[in-house]
């Protein structure tokens, strides 16, 4: 994560980042976040499958929910990118302009799938700006320690509703209904290389 400070408009700088790079604007503040590691891109993309498979028309699902994946969210003063994003469907009057690049309809969920170099930005600056928005719940995904955490907006902030590891069946707001497998998220271990001594002939 890198934090870009000139005296350019953050919005400017979007265009200079390097292929690869995720910018977004925190208290009017470029931050440059880099390209997800394999365990991420692993974790948000099966979450997906997971979530969209039962509560996404489009998938096939019950039709409650419109997931996106990495949407650019412009909301106050901020551009976020959450690795997910779920909106429930009557919240969203009409269909979903393709020529649009971005959204400013605050998400009812997100999800943050964390990484050594993202951690503290995902913990300490983007929950209290999802908060300050209006987002009712978050899901932090751990694909190295291979935990999810789940959060709900309270008055004063998150209140931690759950903590869930390895390979445990997950039923948590704002997806009670769905049983999520939560071992179905991380790449596979790889097995241990054994080496073997061969005798000459």
């Amino acid at each position: 994560m890198t934090a870009l400070s000139t005296h350019s408009h953050p919005y400017s700088l979007l265009s200079a980042l390097p292929s690869g790079w995720v910018g977004e604007i925190l208290d009017e503040e470029l931050v440059a976040s880099p390209r997800p590691g394999l365990p991420q891109s692993r974790a948000a993309f099966m979450l997906g499958v997971e979530l969209g498979e039962a509560l996404d028309k489009r998938r096939g699902g019950s039709g409650r929910w419109c997931f996106l994946r990495a949407p650019e969210l412009h909301l106050g003063h901020d551009l976020l990118v959450p690795d997910l994003a779920g909106w429930r469907r009557e919240r969203i009057s009409e269909p979903l302009d393709p020529g649009v690049s971005f959204l400013t309809l605050t998400p009812d969920w997100v999800c943050e799938v964390l990484a050594p170099a993202t951690t503290g930005l995902d913990r300490t600056r983007k929950l209290p700006l999802y908060a300050r928005e209006g987002v009712s719940h978050v899901w932090l995904v751990d694909p190295d320690a291979r935990t999810l955490e789940t959060y709900q907006r309270v008055k004063r902030g998150w209140l931690l509703t759950g903590s869930y590891e390895g390979d445990a069946w997950v039923r948590a707001e704002p997806f009670s209904s769905v049983a999520l497998e939560l071992g179905s998220l991380w790449l596979p271990e790889v097995p241990e290389q054994t080496s073997f001594l061969h005798a000459a002939p």
